[in-house]
């Protein structure tokens, strides 16, 4: 359509309007196109509309309003045929095939081995889970991955500090290193090692306990924080370590490709990477004047190590602390030759956790923070994981532990699963099978009430917002979806009976009641929440 008016491509958007009143989807491709053709924006949209053949069974009416918008009304006949196929399909409704023949790696929590797991890395094991569901419903073939950092400056202190609380198990006066933990979960952790080991393990040479303190404490961080993964609903495909790339030579043939290409030069005694030609703000260190690697490099050739997978894109899931990193990594990889659309970052901003209306600050075993396993003990797996994701990633959010527990129409998941648990209600009070559920004969035209017509039509949107969730990596649009939905039949469960009324308007609504279980139940269990029959 657009070719034969002469003009370039324009992506045509149809989306619902602000205003009911004007119908069920808009464009305003001739807005669009108006000065590209030198046509009033009004004449332009007639001109479309005139050559538009669209049948009467999916389109009722169109009209041409202000500067230049179409609107159009979806028949009657279009909008039922949603219902069929929300019955026929189940739990696939939504889902499509946009992304097939696309492997993504989903990088998420991949928290250092050296602590508790916290409520920060909480909010990034619900959204890498959740985008990485998303991603999958849509036909992308995702893998789940954690990254350990099991080598570096924090495991040096992590296992000095345990070796020091192993000297403090049998009696001796040593403290733990400047900078290393404090928490006491390291002082559970050597009073095990010494029932398990004796005291005689204390008195071994130095470097070498320090150096199976190191072992025995990343194997018990990592038991820790699987355990505390599982328990949150969320599992990895790959678990990849760090030190792996160094046992696979990795980091010697990314410095011998980086070099092969020209990105890397020496001063001062340090090994420099080229990095401000391609969009970082200057060039960066990757060997230190004392001979280490700094962190930059290993991550550089972990990321050359998914594409040597397989891997078409990498979306990892970083804290707000490693906002500045992005350009640096980006401007690297592309400078390596791999695609513009390989590497992307959603960056997760600080949480903040509220009881009684007082920040929570920290908990007794961490040291100095609240764990997640803390937080979803005490509001449960489903409210933690739907909290987390109610905002845009990049925001920061205030986590209120007593809204989370409320079980009232306050609590946006409460709220939510609720709407769920009453349509299960409906079909154990009609004494009818809801995995059993077809349209059959049903007269759909007796869902005729302005509430009707809103849910249904709503219903309909559901396969284009998964889409677009899918695509921007943003959970938080499938929450706002369920959240309208959800508001949209509590206001009809109040003013529609289902059961009791004539057979014909009764399995018409047990129709249409089976068909919002079935939405609010795929949306929920794409960001692995429960949609429970009873509450």
């Amino acid at each position: 359509m657009v070719d034969s008016f002469g003009a370039p491509d324009v992506e045509i958007l149809l989306e619902p309007p602000r205003d009911a009143a004007h119908g069920d989807l808009a464009t305003n491709v001739a807005l669009q196109l108006s000065k590209r053709l030198n046509q009033k924006p009004r004449d332009l949209a007639q001109a479309l509309v005139d050559r538009l053949d669209l049948p009467s069974d999916v389109v009722s009416k169109i009209e041409i309003a202000g500067p230049g918008f179409i609107n159009f009304w979806v028949s009657d006949t279009a909008l039922n045929r949603v219902l069929h196929r929300i019955l026929d399909e189940g739990y696939r409704y939504g889902r499509s095939d946009i992304g097939a023949g696309v492997r993504v790696n989903v990088e998420f929590v991949s928290a250092n081995p050296t602590g508790p797991l916290h409520v920060g890395h909480g909010r990034g094991a619900a959204l890498g889970d959740a985008i990485a569901s998303l991603l999958e419903a849509v036909g992308y073939e995702v893998c789940r991955e954690f990254y350990v950092n099991d080598a570096g400056t924090q495991i040096d202190l992590l296992a000095q500090s345990l070796w020091a609380r192993v000297q403090q198990v049998v009696g001796r006066e040593v403290e733990v290193p400047e900078g290393g933990y404090h928490g006491a979960y390291l002082s559970e952790l050597a009073h095990q090692i010494v029932e398990d080991e004796g005291e005689s393990f204390a008195d071994l040479d130095v470097d070498d306990g320090v150096s199976r303190c190191s072992a025995i404490a990343i194997a018990s961080q990592r038991v820790e924080q699987e355990r505390d993964l599982t328990d949150f609903g969320v599992e990895f495909d790959v678990v990849f370590h760090e030190s792996e790339l160094y046992r696979s030579r990795r980091i010697d043939e990314t410095l011998e490709r980086l070099a092969e290409r020209g990105l890397t030069y020496e001063r001062d005694g340090a090994l420099w990477l080229r990095t401000e030609q391609y969009g970082d703000e200057k060039d960066r260190v990757l060997r230190k004047q004392d001979g280490t690697f700094t962190y930059f490099l290993p991550d550089i050739a972990y990321h050359l190590d998914k594409g040597a997978r397989g891997f078409h894109r990498s979306i990892d899931i970083w804290g707000a602390d490693h906002h500045g990193y992005v350009p640096r990594m980006d401007a690297v990889l592309r400078a390596l030759g791999l695609d513009e659309e390989f590497f992307r970052v959603v960056i997760v901003q600080l949480v903040r956790v509220t009881k009684g209306g007082t920040e929570v600050r920290f908990s007794k075993r961490s040291g100095d923070f609240v764990t997640l396993r803390d937080l979803f003990e005490e509001t449960g797996v489903d409210a933690a994981r739907y909290f987390f994701l109610m905002r845009r990633a990049e925001s920061q959010f205030v986590f209120d532990i007593d809204l989370a527990t409320k079980q009232s129409d306050e609590n946006p998941v409460y709220y939510v699963q609720y709407a769920h648990t009453r349509l299960a209600g409906i079909f154990r009070t009609a004494g009818v099978d809801a995995a059993a559920m077809s349209v059959g004969d049903a007269d759909l035209t007796r869902l005729e009430s302005p509430d009707e017509q809103v849910i249904i039509k709503h219903l309909a949107q559901y396969p284009t917002i998964l889409s677009k969730a899918a695509e921007a990596r943003e959970p938080h649009r499938i929450i706002g979806y369920l959240d309208e939905l959800a508001k949209f039949v509590n206001s009809w469960y109040h003013g529609h009976r289902v059961v009791g009324v004539d057979p014909a308007t009764e399995h018409a609504r047990l129709v249409l009641t089976r068909a919002i279980q079935i939405v609010l139940a795929n949306g929920l269990h794409l960001l692995g929440i429960t949609a429970p029959e009873r509450m």
